[in-house]
């Protein structure tokens, strides 16, 4: 389903079973996978991947060569950037071109959250099943199952799959909501 509002490019790919709601842009070479959900107003940039299973809530800006894996989730007006030093003119003064940097994108790995309001800078990894709090500003790299708040973002903790902060208990760390049990490891989170 594509609203009518929306903008895809003929050249984007669309799963039959994904969702692209009104006003929302995708661009050319952009794949959107199975069962996904391109929000109101959301921006998918040339060549983005999404996944299967994703959600991309209102005014999402997500922008080239971001990769968001299966199970993605990405909040309300959350930013993935894709330039380290933004500048809209060189050292001479010259207005820059597409030759004048190179994009580093956003790679979000299976199952991960980001927060309302969240900006990832470019070149970031957020690991699998990771949650970024809605308004943290990601500057440097995402553990698996780690849980960072903050601008710039800090880690505070670890998160089950289920999404909650893991509790300790008899020494391990356990997910409140499937039981499931784990153990940090070396600055690192193991599942048992």
């Amino acid at each position: 389903m594509i609203a009518p509002t929306a903008d895809v490019d003929a050249r984007a790919s669309i799963a039959a079973t994904a969702r692209v709601w009104h006003l929302a842009q995708v661009r050319e070479g952009a794949v959107v996978g199975e069962n996904c959900v391109v929000g109101r107003g959301a921006y998918i940039d040339a060549g983005v991947k999404i996944g299967a299973n994703c959600k991309i809530q209102n005014h999402a800006l997500v922008y080239a060569p971001a990769v968001l894996e299966d199970g993605v989730f990405v909040g309300p007006a959350v930013v993935l950037t894709n330039d380290t030093y933004p500048r809209a003119i060189n050292a001479d003064g010259t207005l820059k071109s597409a030759t004048d940097w190179h994009p580093r994108g956003v790679i979000v790995r299976r199952g991960a959250s980001i927060g309302a309001r969240a900006v990832v800078l470019g070149g970031v990894e957020i690991g699998e099943w990771a949650l970024v709090a809605a308004g943290a500003v990601v500057t440097r790299d995402v553990p698996p199952y780690g849980l960072v708040v903050g601008s710039p973002a800090r880690r505070l903790g670890w998160v089950g799959r289920s999404g909650r902060r893991l509790e300790p208990h008899a020494g391990d760390l356990v997910d409140p909501v499937d039981g499931s049990r784990y153990r940090e490891d070396d600055g690192r989170l193991v599942p048992l």
